[in-house]
């Protein structure tokens, strides 16, 4: 279901929380969302309503969701402007051209847990849904 987009900074500053297989129309709520939205390349739950650690974001023609993400590594740092559909204006950053996430796969009904490396702009959008999670505004 396409959501409407949060911009109450006071929701979007708290943390979220462990999301589960039962937080599965989260992330198809995501999708149909992301879906919706022209120029969209990631979104994090809590800019649809919702307070789980879940994202998606574009990777080629594709939208991924990515459950529980956490950065485990990272490496070559750079500052970047952001702009954000939660954000009336743009923020400059800290980001890295390369990095590794931990985050829960949704397999047959059942989160699996997977490691995935992402580089450049991927790396960028989803270092920016992952600070959502976190309850920071970007």
């Amino acid at each position: 279901m396409i959501k409407e987009i949060v911009k109450d900074q006071e929701f979007l500053s708290k943390p979220a929380e462990p999301a589960s297989a039962e937080d599965a129309q989260v992330a198809e709520d995501l999708r149909d969302t992301m879906a919706s939205l022209e120029g969209c390349a990631c979104l994090a739950a809590n800019q649809i309503g919702s307070t789980k650690a879940v994202i998606a974001y574009e990777e080629g023609d594709r939208t991924l969701v990515m459950f529980n993400p956490k950065i485990t590594a990272a490496m070559a740092p750079f500052m970047a402007t952001e702009g954000c559909l939660s954000l009336d204006e743009p923020s400059e950053v800290k980001r890295f051209q390369l990095i590794r996430v931990k985050f829960d796969a949704l397999v047959d009904g059942k989160l699996v847990s997977r490691t995935k490396k992402l580089t450049g702009w991927t790396a960028e959008i989803v270092q920016h849904a992952i600070d959502h999670c976190a309850g920071k505004l970007v």
